[in-house]
């Protein structure tokens, strides 16, 4: 929608073609709250974070000069006619932290420093200046593990053959394989018997041969390095690998050292991180270590009760960071866990953390699906926060499928109506009361009350699980039921992975975890590669050519020339952005003609990678396990994609359902499946949340039985069996607060879950009222 006012209200968009966007034009108004809503792959994030996050934030590194220029990340300009009315943008979105062993929630959040400069000021007795209390820095950090306070080293015993000698290579790493660099090293070096078996060696040849550093040859083979000197095994894998940590290193060098490398708490600091002094410096019997190993709920109400004129200021930036990290539902967290363990959702709270009370106005915040991993309880606090950024004059972009975020919107934007081809139109404009009464899929089922499962499926039997304790249980028994849907509920953090994911599966093997892990790949990873199934495609086409499968791979064989199998080329220009260009020798095809002069069923391999699934399925019908695979990946609601479609290029939400597809898929007899699921509809549109549930349906009409750790209302509110866990998070959870049906919970008074479910299922036409 166009509005006549001018740009200085707006941020104008014209003629939007990212991704699947099909030129949409709109102006969305400053400094208010604007929720842009859809099915996944609808285009949502192709408008909000592609196109207008993308192109600020290359303007704004355009503004730069080309010395910066050259170290900031190169964005390529979103395919749009123009652009209007942008300002500073800041993207908030649900990457995680790094895994950086020594960044922690305290650094994450700018806690750290302040905490610091208390224990500098006031601990009793004083270990000195700030840095003196950092474990990043050489006078705070213990001297044995660095800061890092795990010790990290060489198993000899995995690493070495004892019965083997120097010629038959008895070091198990590849990197000392006989006629290897490093094997000549010791192989030549004229201290040791090359035929004599390891342990026939003297306990002085041993060590020398382990953990020699830097000896120079008395009498080396004549093919040793004249200047050279000699390192023993240990010696050099702990330079290589230990204390260097190499980032690019291949999968198979990466298991090798996974097999011969230990990790242990450190014995001098036990973990804590910080040299003897820093440990020593006490506030009122309590040190640094201490206050970093409380829960954000603890600490909070410890300092309540320290007061030191000395330090107030630094104590009122704490107890303000500790009440922000409090209001979006982390105060479960310690301030020394590692930044790197923080899930998605978690990490992006942590985010918005760090910007509340920022002096800057008349910013624009893009937030990527600031709910995803929120119990309803704790998306009243969420709102609470976006709330108070907007009020400050910044302008709130929020990519989200929650009700309750839609409901306080000031502005609304529905993109669809469907998915990938079938979406990237506006849909709908206006404010979310006007959406509720509009004729698309997400004012439909915003306008829909929620209705709970009246009649539950008989469980077919009963596992029982006992004294579960897993980080933050209490000990409880409670039974699962088999053959039917159990929702396993709670706020953040109260428990519920722990159970169903850890303590469920380790006293009853059969049940198999369908976690969040991360699936990996980007460019070069398809929807094919992830289920298991692009060989089988490339074997379809070997069969009707003779050519080696390789050759129907752009990774492989068959890749472009040009291109490298990438479909486009890019040029760099110095200082400039690079810019990338479909190639023109395969035309963004990514084949060479090699491979594209082979057709199955008329269609060369890159036309079967622009099919959907059910295309796919219908092409190669005789092959059952492709078909199996297509047919799940319709199941789970993506039978819209094409199955070529790069990694890179899926949602959060795109992502999750390939991974339940790929376990399915690869399942033997579904009536046999016990399966945990763990927050399956994280980033889903309710509409797409009401697929899934078709399908949990479906499972557990054949046989399976699934346990599903769900916030979504939508789920729990179909489930058989409720399986509650709280009441609240990290120490003030953990213990079973209700097991039984969707229709008991809402009337058990204890349950924060039942509450939300019993609000959620009254009468929706009040939104944003």
């Amino acid at each position: 929608m166009r509005t006549e006012a001018g740009d200085d209200a707006f941020i104008r968009v014209t003629r939007a073609r990212t991704n699947n966007l099909r030129d949409v034009s709109l102006d969305v108004p400053k400094k208010t709250m604007t929720v842009f809503t859809g099915v996944s792959g609808s285009g949502k994030s192709s408008l909000v974070l592609d196109t207008i996050a993308a192109e600020a934030q290359r303007l704004v590194n355009d503004s730069y000069s080309s010395f910066l220029r050259a170290r900031l990340p190169q964005l390529p300009a979103p395919d749009v006619q123009a652009m209007a009315g942008l300002t500073f943008t800041t993207l908030i979105d649900q990457r995680r932290f790094t895994g950086n062993a020594r960044s922690t929630v305290a650094t994450a959040t700018d806690l750290a420093p302040l905490l610091r400069l208390v224990f500098s000021r006031i601990g009793e007795p004083s270990a000195g200046y700030s840095p003196a209390y950092s474990f990043n820095d050489p006078r705070g950090s213990c001297p044995r593990c660095e800061g890092l306070g795990t010790i990290v080293d060489i198993d000899v015993d995995e690493l070495i053959d004892p019965a083997k000698s120097i010629d038959e290579g008895p070091v198990r790493f590849s990197m000392f394989r006989p006629g290897s660099y490093r094997w000549k090293r010791f192989a030549y070096c004229g201290f040791f018997d090359r035929h004599k078996p390891l342990r026939d060696y003297t306990p002085e040849e041993l060590d020398l041969f382990l953990y020699a550093e830097e000896v120079k040859p008395v009498d080396p083979d004549p093919r040793f390095p004249a200047s050279g000197r000699f390192d023993g095994v240990v010696t050099r894998l702990r330079d290589v690998y230990v204390r260097r940590r190499p980032e690019k290193i291949s999968k198979d060098v990466r298991a090798e050292l996974d097999r011969i490398m230990t990790r242990h708490t450190c014995p001098e600091c036990h973990g804590a991180r910080l040299n003897a002094a820093a440990r020593a410096s006490l506030i009122d019997g309590r040190s640094i270590v201490d206050w970093m190993a409380m829960s954000v709920t603890e600490l909070r109400a410890l300092l309540e009760e320290t007061t030191d004129a000395r330090v107030a200021p630094a104590l009122h930036g704490i107890r303000r960071v500790l009440d922000a990290l409090l209001s979006v539902g982390l105060g479960y967290l310690t301030l020394d866990r590692e930044s790197g363990t923080l899930s998605g959702g978690e990490a992006q709270r942590v985010k918005i953390v760090r910007h509340l009370g920022s002096a800057l106005t008349d910013v624009t915040y893009v937030f990527d699906e600031p709910s995803a991993g929120l119990h309803p309880a704790d998306i009243r606090r969420l709102i609470a926060l976006l709330q108070r950024l907007r009020d400050a004059g910044n302008t709130i972009l929020v990519v989200e499928h929650q009700p309750q975020v839609i409901a306080v919107a000031d502005h609304v934007v529905d993109l669809g109506p469907g998915a990938g081809v079938d979406g990237g139109t506006v849909q709908f404009e206006g404010t979310a009361a006007e959406l509720v009464h509009s004729d698309t899929i997400t004012g439909r089922v915003m306008a829909e009350p929620l209705h709970v499962r009246g009649v539950v499926r008989t469980p077919r039997g009963h596992v029982r699980v006992r004294d579960a304790r897993a980080h933050n249980l209490t000990g409880f028994d409670v039974e699962v039921p088999l053959g039917v849907l159990t929702a396993v509920t709670g706020v953040a953090g109260s428990g519920k992975s722990s159970f169903a994911t850890v303590e469920l599966p380790r006293q009853h093997p059969r049940f198999t975890v369908v976690g969040q892990d991360p699936l990996r790949g980007g460019v070069r990873s398809t929807s094919l590669s992830i289920l298991g199934v692009g060989e089988a495609v490339r074997q379809v086409f070997h069969d009707a050519s003779g050519l080696d499968p390789s050759w129907f791979s752009f990774n492989a064989r068959g890749a472009c020339p040009m291109c490298k199998g990438k479909g486009y080329l890019t040029t760099e220009l110095a200082f400039l952005d690079d810019v990338s260009t479909p190639c023109d020798a395969c035309g963004g095809l990514r084949f060479n003609d090699t491979a594209l002069s082979v057709t199955v069923g008329g269609r060369t391999i890159a036309e079967v990678l622009r099919l959907n699934a059910a295309e796919v399925a219908a092409l190669l019908g005789d092959r059952p396990d492709i078909v199996a695979a297509m047919d799940w990946l319709g199941r789970v609601g993506l039978g819209y994609l094409d199955v070529g479609r790069s990694l890179d290029t899926l949602s959060g939400g795109e992502r999750q359902r390939l991974l339940l597809a790929r376990h399915l898929a690869a399942s033997g007899r579904i009536d046999q499946e016990h399966i945990v699921l763990d927050e399956p509809t994280v980033g889903l549109h309710p509409s797409d949340v009401d697929t899934l549930d078709r399908l949990f349906a479906e499972l557990v009409d054949e046989g399976a039985t699934l346990v599903v750790v769900e916030h979504n209302l939508r789920v729990v509110a179909s489930a058989d069996h409720v399986i509650d866990i709280g009441p609240g998070a990290g120490s003030e959870g953990g213990r079973l607060v209700f097991a039984g049906t969707p229709a008991d919970l809402m009337a058990d008074p204890a349950s924060l879950t039942g509450r939300a479910l019993a609000v959620a299922t009254g009468d929706r036409s009040t939104l944003g009222r």
